[in-house]
């Protein structure tokens, strides 16, 4: 057997221990379905063989899940339902096989056991797991646009009940081993190395080689099925909940719902067919291909730093120095100091820095607060953080964050005074948003050590990070502030200069176009509405006013002073705001008063004066076409920071607008909306909506080459996975 090593000891124990050859990490592939399936044939055949135990010969982990490559070749291809749903059958088959073959089958998670990985483990009649610190199992397809295909949704009900077992699969949430014992997914719990002796103990006990929910008599723990007395949480509300979360936009927890129910009221053999059918059903979904070819191929490329220079050494900070201990540098120092790296935190005054730091204390002591921290763990991360008002602090730093006020001057004086503490080799790094990198660098005495790091608000908890190129900006820097990315755990993108670089020139086409609907005589509830409904988290007018009206006209009138030629007819947007801040005194949420209204209650609501401010039109637009706009608006920024060379790959774009600006999920990102609607389609849907609403519109020559040529932004997935 290629994937599979298979012994037998004097006891009769047969060892099957999977090892894909060429692989870090074992994952489920039809040449191993197809050697379980004949080893669980010679363990049911063999008179000499009295059990078996399933293992992995990788130190890495047990099973990490499907192989997700050969996955995305067959979506690429294209596949229909039926099709889906016979893709799952042969493992489905196999491991059903293994639980009624009349040996029993004990699973030795020495490691990691995701999806697939998980569902070999639950067909097994006894299940250990390593007590290891990065040891987790968990069924996380709803992630990926899909359900469990093995079994998972009609096993781990049966195991624990339908009301413990929903949460983690429509979350996709991992458990660590104590978790995983509590709630009964596992049997024990054992050291790694002693797993499977622990396994093989179980073995030579004489156990049942039946699973519980073969045996006469036995109940879903909880019940199942409309007269359960949780039906009501777990179904009827679960389905509302999973509705409005996700607008229906996102097919797989609805499809998990239904399953679990459907399922559980049948025997197994059934249970199982239904839960192949949801599977071929998701499988053949555009969600599944965006989500599987963005967040998982795409999102694991960046995150291994598939774009960094090659030739350059691995770097690693082990101080760090922040300038601005305000919300974004206390959260840089946060985030730096938890993973283990000292930092400088520096400000004006100490009591300023100070401030930073307890940023860090007041989130640690929620950790803390919640059991996911220990006071030893979280007094050695405050620790790490030294706040300052002295510049000379920097002098041990590799790596400096620049975190302060988005104003050119004041980051320039920051930069001075910081170069001429810092060692001549540490990079320098400009926290920006919207400034050119290029311009920011010329306060630096070495631009080619100068870099933009675009951190994303509140740091701790937002994955991404847009790194930033200057025009003179070395590889080397590029590779160290990949680096970085690395060791905060970040999950990093690489663009070229340009003014709001792409995160921002995006998420701001969503904000002006939400203003520009209100203008036109939209009402504000249905264009709030129309955003969420298309998968965008907050409504545009609710986000103007998180970030401030009054911030976002600073930097409308910073591009004007500059000399920037202002994108998207900004007048649609920028003279109402004006008029809200200048005139009405209302500029967001911090001051009390924007497009929403901010009540002692804390219920906030749309200001009533919109309506005399901008009167609505007797006749609304469809919802379709408002969320058609939304989407469109900002997936033609990313076509345009493609056709200007901003995006180097179109993998950044996409990961980019889920993870920074709340693109929606389903979509794969904005350059995978345009694949899905189809390129020429969405050419004429543009062209569409500028004749009618402007040029703004009007698609990039990059893309209309593309639709004519039918040339796709992404490579296929197979290749790139």
């Amino acid at each position: 057997m290629q994937n599979l090593n298979f012994t037998v000891d004097a006891d009769g124990i047969a060892l099957i221990a999977i090892d894909l050859p060429d692989r870090s990490m074992n994952v489920i592939t039809p040449g191993l379905t197809q050697e379980l399936a004949a080893a669980v044939e010679r363990v049911a055949a063999e008179v000499g063989i009295r059990g078996a135990v399933l293992t992995s010969a990788k130190a890495e982990g047990f099973v990490a899940g499907a192989d997700i490559g050969f996955m995305a070749g067959l979506l690429e291809d294209g596949i229909d339902a039926p099709a889906g749903a016979r893709l799952a059958e042969p493992l489905s088959l196999v491991l059903r096989r293994l639980e009624i073959c009349g040996k029993p089958f004990a699973a030795a998670i020495n490691g990691l056991a995701l999806g697939g990985g998980l569902e070999l483990a639950l067909a097994c009649h006894y299940r250990v797991l390593a007590d290891a610190p990065k040891v987790a199992v968990g069924l996380p397809e709803v992630g990926l646009g899909l359900l469990p295909g093995g079994g998972g949704t009609q096993r781990l009900p049966r195991l624990i009940g339908i009301e413990k077992s929903l949460p983690l699969l429509l979350t996709g949430q991992q458990l660590r081993p104590a978790e995983a014992l509590k709630l009964g997914v596992v049997h024990a719990l054992a050291e790694p190395a002693q797993v499977v002796q622990a396994a093989r103990q179980w073995l030579l006990a004489s156990p049942k080689a039946t699973q519980p929910w073969d045996e006469k008599g036995y109940r879903v723990p909880g019940g199942a099925g409309p007269t359960a007395s949780h039906v009501s949480r777990t179904v009827t509300a679960a389905t509302t909940l999973a509705a409005a979360q996700t607008q229906r936009n996102l097919p797989a927890p609805l499809a998990i719902l239904s399953a679990v129910y459907e399922g559980a009221q049948l025997p197994m053999d059934g249970a199982l067919a239904i839960e192949r059918k949801y599977f071929g059903q998701l499988l053949a979904s555009d969600v599944a291909r965006n989500l599987m070819r963005t967040m998982f191929i795409n999102k694991q490329r960046c995150d291994k730093l598939a774009n960094r220079p090659a030739g350059v050494p691995k770097a690693k900070v082990t101080r760090l120095g922040v300038l601005g201990a305000g919300m974004m540098g206390a959260g840089i120092a946060y985030s730096a100091a938890n993973v283990g790296i000292d930092v400088v935190l520096l400000d004006a005054t100490q009591e300023q820095a100070e401030r930073g730091k307890q940023y860090a204390q007041n989130t640690l002591d929620k950790a803390v607060s919640r059991g996911r921290s220990t006071p030893q763990k979280a007094a050695a991360v405050l620790a790490r953080i030294h706040p300052t008002t002295d510049f000379a602090a920097l002098a041990g730093c590799e790596f400096v964050i620049e975190a302060v006020f988005e104003q050119r001057g004041v980051k320039a004086e920051v930069t001075r005074k910081a170069a001429a503490a810092m060692a001549g080799d540490a990079v320098f790094g400009s926290n920006t948003s919207t400034l050119p990198i290029t311009g920011l660098a010329e306060a630096f005495e070495r631009p080619a050590d100068f870099i933009g790091v675009h951190f994303f608000s509140p740091v701790e908890r937002m994955p991404l990070l847009e790194i930033i190129l200057g025009e003179k900006t070395s590889q080397a820097t590029l590779a160290r502030a990949l680096d970085l990315a690395e060791q905060l755990r970040k999950t990093p993108i690489v663009v070229n200069d340009s003014r709001g670089f792409f995160t921002s020139r995006t998420f701001g086409t969503f904000i002006k176009e939400g203003v520009a609907m209100l203008q036109e005589g939209v009402l504000p509830a249905l264009i709030e509405n129309a955003a969420r409904q298309a998968g965008m988290p907050v409504g545009p007018l609710a986000v103007v006013d998180e970030v401030s009206l009054e911030i976002t006209l600073k930097v409308y009138d910073q591009w004007v002073a500059d000399g920037a030629q202002p994108l998207h007819e900004p007048a649609l947007s920028v003279n109402l705001m004006r008029k809200m801040v200048e005139e009405l005194g209302r500029k967001g949420k911090a001051a009390g008063a924007g497009f929403f209204e901010y009540p002692a209650d804390g219920k906030k609501r749309l200001w009533p004066g919109l309506a005399q401010l901008c009167p609505p039109q007797a006749s609304q637009p469809d919802v379709e076409e408002l969320k058609r706009r939304f989407l469109t608006i900002q997936a033609l920024e990313g076509a345009r920071c493609i056709d200007e060379g901003v995006v180097r790959d179109p993998a950044d774009a996409d990961i980019g607008s889920i993870l920074g600006i709340g693109y929606p999920a389903w979509t794969g990102g904005v350059l995978s909306y345009i694949e899905t609607v189809g390129l020429q389609r969405f050419v004429e849907q543009a062209r569409d909506f500028a004749a009618r609403l402007g040029p703004r519109y009007e698609p990039p020559a990059d893309l209309l080459r593309r639709a004519a040529e039918q040339q796709a932004y992404h490579p296929p997935m197979a290749a790139a996975a």
